[in-house]
């Protein structure tokens, strides 16, 4: 089987690797890719975003299967581009992709599935803003109602900066807070059937305690010992078979993964908010212990096939993600500096380094005869995965391995995965 995967974060950088040690995919391939792919991939120069573009190369290479990483082309539709040229496909039409491109869109299929969920307002005018936070009470929840790539959400006790935020977005939807640890749970969909990954938890905050801005992800672990045996079983059932179901009866059958950001509360797993891809990191430490075949999986949600295959099956044991940042994010990024390291930290057994937000450039220094180097080129740069005996084995490892990178301005947390998110950083409202 061939494969084209389609992005260029740490996402892409972790499907890559699992495509590439499946067995049955002979090759590989991306667009456009990063310096990390590019290790167990061939890159092309393709915009991720020109859906005829990616059709063509497809069709040049003779792919199998096309497997789209971020919600941007999805929304954007190239995932149809690639159906009308015939190529199985992982990722949701342009229209089913509406349920992470528009917060309204999806709440309003919550509700129409009976789908457990935050109660919450949609809000066109500063009037309706503020009428819905009085209705709702502190903590206020305001999310953009637009694609805002994982930090579109305001979570706060301060009135005045949730008001703030919604006139800087337009529409918004306004939430009710839900308190309890967040969960990630991600479905493996073929527009009829699903099957549920193993549970991930993703640490968002940029520091430690879960302090500061909200970013697209510090770091992540699989599994979860503390979370609910038959969570994955609960989530099909209550939430991915009916949302399925309302899908279909709207003609737009969804096919790809729907990501399930749960808040587990007192009354039981709410869902926080949907979104038509894996997240990252948290898909990182999920793929890195499932057994099965992956590029068979997505292959038969692709073609509808999905119940003819087992569902899939995860190794012993757990993995741990830590990722490592850039200078200033999330407000901002460093881009240039040198990074030194991940060869070490690559050749730490059961250790992978994944890259987000790197380059190669052409830079003379002395001693160095090729003038080669890698440096950053994005506000997540690398995420560090480590596979253990148990969540605190794989975080030992993933954290001594980190300890061998270093570049210039470098941030990361020390304590993912110390402990689980409810504990350390309160209620799960945040975007995956």
């Amino acid at each position: 089987m061939k494969t084209l995967v389609i992005g260029t974060g740490g996402r892409e950088h972790a499907l890559a690797l699992a495509l590439s040690r499946d067995a049955s995919v002979t090759e590989v391939h991306a667009a456009p890719g990063n310096p990390g792919i590019g290790a167990v991939a061939t890159l092309h120069s393709v915009d991720p975003l020109d859906g005829a573009a990616v059709a063509a190369l497809a069709l040049e290479i003779g792919a199998d299967l096309v497997v789209v990483g971020p919600e941007a082309p999805l929304v954007a539709g190239v995932a149809d581009a690639v159906t009308e040229a015939g190529i199985p496909v992982f990722g949701p039409s342009r229209d089913a992709a509406q349920l992470e491109g528009s917060k309204a869109f999806s709440k309003g299929v919550m509700e129409a599935a009976g789908v457990p969920t935050a109660r919450s307002f949609t809000c066109t005018t500063p009037a309706e803003v503020a009428a819905a936070l009085d209705e709702f009470g502190a903590p206020y929840v305001v999310k953009d109602d637009a694609l805002a790539a994982g930090k579109g959400v305001v979570v706060t006790n301060d009135r005045d900066e949730a008001l703030a935020h919604a006139a800087g977005c337009g529409r918004v939807v306004v939430e009710e807070f839900l308190k309890g640890p967040e969960v990630s749970v991600f479905a493996v969909c073929d527009g009829a059937t699903a099957y549920a990954l193993q549970p991930a938890q993703d640490f968002k905050r940029i520091f430690d305690g879960g302090l500061g801005a909200n970013t697209g992800g510090m770091g992540s672990y699989s599994p979860l010992p503390w979370a609910p045996a038959d969570l994955r079983e609960t989530v099909i059932e209550k939430v991915v078979q009916p949302t399925l179901d309302e899908m279909a009866r709207r003609g737009m059958p969804f096919r790809g993964c729907l990501y399930v950001g749960l808040a587990l509360t007192d009354a039981g797993p709410r869902v926080i908010e949907f979104n038509v891809r894996f997240g990252d990191p948290d898909i990182q430490p999920v793929l890195a212990l499932i057994e099965s075949p992956v590029g068979q999986l997505l292959l038969a949600a692709a073609r509808g096939r999905l119940h003819e295959i087992e569902a899939p099956v995860f190794r012993d044991g757990a993995s741990v993600t830590v990722v490592l940042a850039s200078a200033g994010y999330p407000e901002s990024s460093s881009a240039g500096d040198v990074i030194r390291g991940t060869g070490n930290a690559n050749g730490v057994a059961d250790v992978d380094v994944i890259h987000a937000g790197t380059a190669i450039i052409d830079a003379p220094e002395p001693g160095d005869p090729d003038h080669r180097h890698l440096v950053t080129a994005g506000g997540r740069v690398l995420a560090v995965r480590a596979i253990g005996y148990d969540v605190a084995d794989a975080r030992s490892r993933a954290y001594a391995a980190a300890d061998l990178i270093a570049f210039n301005g470098m941030q990361r947390r020390s304590d993912i995965a110390a402990e689980p998110l409810g504990v350390i950083e309160g209620a799960a409202v945040l975007e995956g």
